[in-house]
């Protein structure tokens, strides 16, 4: 015998019970269906809906009814011809009028009990077992509708009744032994005491309905059709990337239904499980997809079967040194919780013995507190304990599978994944079988917690980062075109789906939760919201989304002062803006220990050489072991580029002026030409190397006349150039003289930084450096005799986004 099990949206319309019929019709009568089938979706809710507002009194509860009446005389005149609806009206109208007169006595009385509800809720299943079990009649089938409460006895806990499987096995072997019928509708769901009460088993009750029976027939198999194709590997409304999970044993599904798993209701394993009975979980509306097979454990290999969560939780802790080495506390304390029927669903306690911890729903930690409380009055007065500690706001994340304890590390990339994430762990919960590790968490980190863990399990291939980009200019424009070039390669060959789900300049800011199309950001920016960095960051954090990383592009002071509050997120950080690591010693020191301490990235290599591996050379020989005696370079691109081209017959003024016009210099050229950019860098690699240093500690040995840096204005700076032009002729012309060439050289050796103009004799790595190029020569105890040089260009936004976009992979990997 087999038996089949159709959820509300698979009988929730006329189509779709047509759908269910079709199924049914492909299963070629080779011995008995039991068909349990639960109410049309929806009305179950309307069911109770009408019985509440009944009870309070409300004539609302009628039109509730009108709307139940409509649904189901909609359905019949869609299902039946017109000679075939007089008779299922006329069921359906004597069903109604009962129900009807039900409620109207409820609001007669004002009371809605437990006991009427049950007979209340009954209905919507009582009906669409008729409305099945006539449609297949007129499909040709030898079919009819039985009853499901004169087969299964519980007993009085109304709402959710415990049944009584002796006599309810006795009912359903005999009823199928003497019936001739080849389809065998039933009513998911209810059920009646040994008195005729009509009970319900629970919301989900119609998959218990058709496990009890199958158990009881020794099906060969139980098919429950759903609106899906099969358990998925977490639940797709929070995780897109989840899938069906083609195999998967009892315990797996058992521990995936109690822990959140909508597809299944959790009791519905149990007797199928004893009697090793097949579960297949298959699509109505998709038949041909394979669904998920339960039965016992297959040859998977993988560790993790899939992952699944409990929003709505609260932790109660109860803790005390009376408690260390007294026996009973525990005891006393799930004793006052089965008082009020709290069910508990998480347990932990530290090896102390001097707290324990349990995990509840929600909406039952006020009657949870004030029972507990209650209970231990006396050692609370006594100081002994403290009183019940409560916290909100709380949800379980579950990671379930056969294979994990012989699967080395599973807890740790678990764990490892929310933590580097930035997710805080509350309690921590591994049962002795080791097929379930559970980790409490804040509820505003489930969405991101469960793609994290998706993402580590089941999507190897293909990590997801988001991108929050401030700066879309020169730089953050190149990185965009960059990031759009690389996306196949990026996936294909690095695993890597890098996404930008924030973009935000001076004027602008947008964001998206599933990525801002690259191809189009520039239309798409001028219409967004006006830039604001707090709410900029405030949206940034309530995303809350896995491996985000923060991008900074521009040159602000006012974004830099930002980097802690998404390092502390455990949000990385990526930004060729040198003001953070050029700043306070202090606050760079910060925000080196943050990223430590939050497992974030923050990483700078552009603030330094550009595309250049300036502070990656340099972290590596540091964490090799090699020890640093001094570092020389020319750090500055638009310097190098202005005295190259300072050549006996040029005007200084003119070459400043050329490099300008060729964006290789700030819109105001002081900014390059007094140095201040170069001490910045050389400040960071000082920093780098282990010094404890500040701007002020580095010489400045100014080229450019003081009435040049204090002009008003550029215009007028530029005046002074031409006003100073014999300072300028004779600093070259010393430099010729000597058979040398100028170039602005920075220097750190032995805890003291300098910056300045230098001749450079022909023998020196500086001497032919041509261009916009930067140079970095490293002496260190490994490169004594002859320095560890990097060179290449230094400057330009295109090598600048390519050494940003080396960062986030890094980040990434």
């Amino acid at each position: 015998m087999q038996v089949l099990k159709f959820g509300g949206t698979s009988v929730g319309s006329s189509k779709a019970i047509e759908q269910v019929c079709q199924i049914l019709v492909k299963h070629k009568p080779a011995g008995k269906y039991a068909i349990v089938v639960s109410a049309m979706g929806g009305i179950t809710d309307k069911l109770i809906n009408a019985g509440q507002l009944a009870g309070a009194g409300q004539e609302e509860y009628k039109s509730v009814l009108q709307e139940i009446e409509t649904r189901h005389l909609d359905a019949i005149r869609e299902l039946f011809p017109i000679t075939a609806q007089s008779s299922q009206i006329s069921q359906l109208k004597k069903k109604l009028n009962a129900l009807e007169n039900l409620c109207d006595g409820i609001f007669q009385v004002g009371e809605l009990s437990a006991r009427s509800l049950d007979k209340i809720m009954s209905f919507g299943e009582l009906i669409s077992c008729v409305l099945v079990a006539e449609k297949l009649k007129q499909q040709g089938l030898n079919a009819n509708c039985k009853d499901s409460r004169q087969l299964i006895v519980t007993d009085g806990n109304f709402g959710h009744a415990a049944v009584n499987f002796p006599a309810t096995n006795h009912n359903i072997q005999a009823y199928f032994a003497e019936s001739a019928a080849d389809y065998t509708v039933l009513p998911g769901f209810v059920a009646a005491t040994a008195d005729g009460e009509t009970t319900t088993l629970g919301r989900g009750g119609s998959d218990y309905t058709a496990a009890i029976v199958a158990a009881a027939v020794n099906a060969s198999v139980l098919d429950i059709w759903t609106d899906v194709s099969g358990m998925m590997t977490a639940d797709p409304r929070i995780v897109s990337q989840a899938i069906p999970i083609a195999h998967i044993s009892y315990e797996e599904a058992m521990e995936l239904s109690h822990f959140g798993a909508k597809v299944i209701y959790p009791p519905t394993i149990q007797p199928v499980m004893d009697k090793r009975i097949p579960v297949w979980i298959k699509n109505t509306f998709a038949p041909e997809d394979y669904g998920t097979l339960i039965q016992d454990s297959s040859e998977r290999s993988m560790a993790v079967t899939g992952i699944s969560g409990i929003q709505q939780i609260a932790l109660l802790t109860l803790e005390g040194s009376g408690m260390v080495g007294i026996p009973g506390f525990s005891k006393r304390l799930f004793e006052a919780l089965l008082r009020e029927r709290i069910n508990v669903i998480l347990i932990t306690q530290s090896s102390s013995e001097h707290s324990i911890t349990v995990g509840i729903h929600e909406g039952e930690m006020l009657r949870a507190k004030a029972a507990v409380d209650e209970e231990f009055a006396t050692e609370i007065h006594e100081k002994k304990i403290e009183p019940l500690q409560v916290e909100k706001d709380l949800s379980i994340v579950a990671v379930v599978g056969d294979k994990m304890k012989n699967h080395h590390g599973t807890s740790g990339k678990l764990f490892g994944t929310l933590g580097r994430n930035g997710v805080n762990v509350r309690a921590i919960a591994q049962g002795s079988t080791e097929k379930n590790i559970s980790a409490v968490i804040n509820k505003a980190d489930v969405k991101k917690a469960l793609n994290l863990i998706h993402e580590t399990f089941f999507e190897k291939p293909l990590k997801q980062v988001n991108l929050f980009v401030a700066g879309a200019g020169n730089v953050g424009g190149k990185l965009l075109e960059q990031l759009q070039q690389q996306q196949t390669f990026l996936q294909e060959e690095l695993g890597l789906q890098i996404r930008v789900t924030g973009l935000a300049n001076s004027k602008n800011m947008l964001l998206s939760e599933y990525g801002i199309k690259l191809s189009d950001w520039k239309e798409q920016l001028p219409q967004a919201d006006a830039s604001d960095i707090p709410a900029y960051i405030a949206r940034i954090k309530a995303l809350n989304l896995r491996n985000s990383v923060f991008v900074d592009n521009t040159a602000s002071a006012e974004v830099a002062k930002t980097y802690h509050e998404f390092l502390q997120h455990g949000i990385s950080v990526v930004t060729c803006n040198k003001i953070a690591c050029s700043s306070d010693y202090q606050y760079y020191k910060e925000l080196k220990e943050l990223a430590k301490n939050y497992n974030a990235s923050f990483l700078f290599e552009t603030n330094v050489g550009a595309g250049l591996p300036v502070i990656n050379t340099l972290n590596d020989l540091i964490r090799s072991g090699d020890r640093v005696h001094s570092i020389e370079a020319v750090l500055s691109g638009s310097l190098n580029f202005v005295f190259n081209n300072f050549v006996n017959g040029a005007n200084f003024r003119d070459v400043v002026q050329a490099a300008q016009d060729e964006g290789y210099t700030e819109p105001d050229p002081r900014i390059d030409l007094s140095g201040v950019d170069v001490m910045r860098k050389i400040l960071i690699l000082a920093r780098e190397s282990g010094a404890r240093m500040e701007m002020e500690d580095i010489t400045n040995n100014l080229f450019l006349p003081q009435a040049c840096l204090d002009a008003p204005s550029v215009a007028d700076f530029y005046d002074q150039l031409d006003v100073h032009a014999d300072h300028f002729k004779q600093l070259l012309s010393n430099a010729v003289a000597a058979g040398k060439r100028l170039k602005f050289v920075a220097r750190y050796e032995e805890g003291k930084a300098s910056v300045g103009l230098q001749c450079i004799a022909p023998e020196h790595p500086f001497y032919n450096l041509e261009g916009k190029d930067n140079i970095v020569l490293y002496t260190t105890s490994r490169y004594r005799e002859q320095p560890l040089i990097v060179k290449g260009a230094g400057a330009g936004a295109d090598v600048t986004a390519s050494g940003i976009f080396a960062d986030i992979i890094r980040t990434a990997r």
